[in-house]
């Protein structure tokens, strides 16, 4: 096929594709959809190898946020039932923390649900990153917390974070339908800051909203423009109790063009399959693993995930291997182009994301396309046919335990 062929080659070329290129992805059919991961595959190995990344979520504080995400089980008048507590202790963080790196993570998401921290709060983080890399300093530290005021970034870097995640979720044109109480400039404004300060930035996108194949691409490739290190891609998990809970507009084909896309146009770039990819994907998971390179580990903010052994079993069933801690995420070039060294080794980092309503692995607060066979728009019944909620299930465990924290 000679739109893969010229794909595959500017990907390992680390040359963009164009608009209708990326377009073109998404509207393959069923009968090319192998050809189509096989072509992001060369890509991803070209530059990741067969190395999969471990992330793992600690949701420091759940639920009672003032913004209006559409897509999130913790926004303002949200009526999904999941635990909602206050900030986690240092040494409770840690030891979620500990809980995931012991499953093989080597990047931990820490993530708060609120608008933005306070200063006060930027202290309780940096007193939270002192504790988990005082138990491993090899520990990737990745902070979301929100949007970002002045010098904010700058004192999580000096506090030891590696990493900040601030995912843009959707495109600017169709922003405002899905938030109010910020702007899509607000985003991409604390983007700026975390990359400005050094810190590896992590920022992605949440398909599954009702969104068009044009949003798709025009949010993917705002953020190559943006340069993250790494771009979380979240399936919307629509909650009961959200204003989306009955956009259920994914298949697992539809998902693995979107990373397809993803992979080409940022083909050096860690690309994570987020939340959403257990209720999505499905028994197709192991086909994702050959277009990116990184996923969470375990229960994602306010959803569970499937078991860390069978994320572990899929991984080594697949034919890949899990990135150690002493090797680095990103590719030579971008670990020395990066200001803020951050390219996933002992001593560089890579990167990681999640959501609330896309339920990533780190957009906390903020933060999961289309279906139909050929990944065109929905068919009248497809969406009711395709859709599992049997497998949407509300966490019930506290960060890296049996019980709620501060229950």
């Amino acid at each position: 096929m000679d739109l893969l062929d010229t794909l595959t080659d500017k990907g390992l070329r680390r040359e963009l594709p164009t608009r209708e290129e990326a377009l073109a992805v998404l509207a393959t059919t069923d009968d090319e959809l192998l050809d189509v991961v096989a072509a992001a595959g060369r890509v991803r190995r070209q530059w990741f190898g067969r190395r999969v990344k471990l992330n793992y979520l600690v949701n420091l504080k759940s639920g009672l946020c003032p913004e209006d995400c559409s897509y999130c089980s913790q926004r303002l008048g949200s009526k999904a039932e999941i635990l909602k507590y206050t900030w986690l202790k240092p040494d409770q963080a840690a030891e979620a923390a500990a809980a995931g790196v012991a499953g093989g993570a080597k990047r931990v998401c820490l993530v708060a649900s609120g608008r933005g921290p306070t200063d006060r709060d930027i202290d309780r983080v940096a007193d939270t990153i002192a504790a988990i890399k005082g138990a491993d300093e090899q520990v990737e530290v990745c902070a979301c917390l929100g949007l970002l005021s002045d010098n904010q970034a700058e004192r999580l870097k000096a506090a030891g974070a590696d990493a900040y995640n601030h995912n843009l979720n959707t495109s600017e044109s169709t922003y405002g339908d899905i938030t109010t109480t910020h702007t899509y400039a607000d985003r991409v404004d604390t983007v700026t800051k975390a990359h400005g300060a050094g810190l590896s930035a992590c920022s992605g996108l949440i398909a599954g909203m009702g969104e068009s194949d044009e949003d798709l691409v025009d949010v993917v490739f705002a953020l190559r423009e943006l340069d993250p290190d790494s771009v979380p891609v979240n399936f919307l998990i629509p909650f009961e109790g959200t204003p989306l809970a009955e956009e259920w507009n994914l298949t697992p084909q539809r998902c693995l063009r979107i990373l397809a896309m993803v992979r080409f146009v940022c083909p050096d770039i860690e690309v994570r399959i987020a939340g959403g990819r257990e209720v999505h994907l499905r028994s197709m998971q192991p086909l994702g693993l050959h277009i990116a390179n990184s996923i969470f580990l375990g229960d994602y903010l306010t959803s569970e995930g499937q078991a860390g052994q069978a994320d572990l079993d899929m991984i080594k069933d697949a034919g890949f291997e899990v990135e150690g801690a002493e090797q680095t995420t990103l590719p030579r070039h971008r670990v020395t182009a990066s200001a803020g060294g951050c390219g996933g080794g002992a001593s560089v980092c890579g990167s990681s994301d999640s959501a609330c309503g896309g339920e990533s692995g780190c957009g906390g607060h903020e933060d999961a396309s289309a279906c139909g066979p050929c990944g065109g728009p929905p068919t009248e019944d497809s969406a009711e046919d395709d859709a599992r909620t049997d497998l949407v299930r509300v966490r019930r465990r506290g960060a890296g335990t049996e019980l709620a924290p501060n229950a």
